[in-house]
């Protein structure tokens, strides 16, 4: 199982996710995005249907959200809880709000989580604490001039 941990600095959370979801699909998976509250899953279901392509071309990722009917159809369900209605294997916790039951390797391969400054610490503590789980990849990725780079 690997853990991708992606600090907000220069774009918002809601990009983040659009450019991990695109990542994820192209990949030949699905996402299940968690955030908590409506206006936030709105927030990026918003960023998904209107992301920008490759040399800006308009473009979208299809998404819906839990609750809503046929979840298991959604390549990228968004959700409150962690809960793959849709078969996701990969696993974007958005709020930066860790959950432990992303890092249950029966249910996910893949889990990222998208912090800020404002869930900083609690990113770092979840660092610490997932480095003691066996079998378990973490890596730390941070925006350097526009493009995202290893750090950890």
């Amino acid at each position: 199982m690997q853990v991708d941990f992606y600090q907000v600095s220069r774009d918002p959370a809601e990009a983040i996710v659009a450019m991990l979801a695109e990542k994820t699909l192209a990949g030949g998976q699905r996402l299940l995005v968690v955030a908590s509250g409506a206006e936030r899953l709105e927030a990026i279901g918003q960023a998904l249907w209107s992301r920008a392509g490759r040399g800006g071309e308009p473009t979208f990722i299809a998404n819906g959200r839990a609750g809503a009917g046929h979840e298991e159809r959604q390549p990228v369900l968004l959700a409150e809880t962690v809960d793959p209605a849709n078969g996701a294997r990969f696993v974007a916790l958005a709020d930066g709000l860790w959950r432990d039951e992303a890092a249950d390797p029966a249910r996910f391969d893949r889990a990222f989580l998208v912090f800020d400054a404002a869930t900083l610490e609690a990113a770092r503590a979840c660092w610490r604490s997932l480095g003691e789980r066996e079998g378990l990849e973490r890596n730390f990725w941070k925006q350097e001039g526009g493009r995202w780079t290893r750090a950890g």
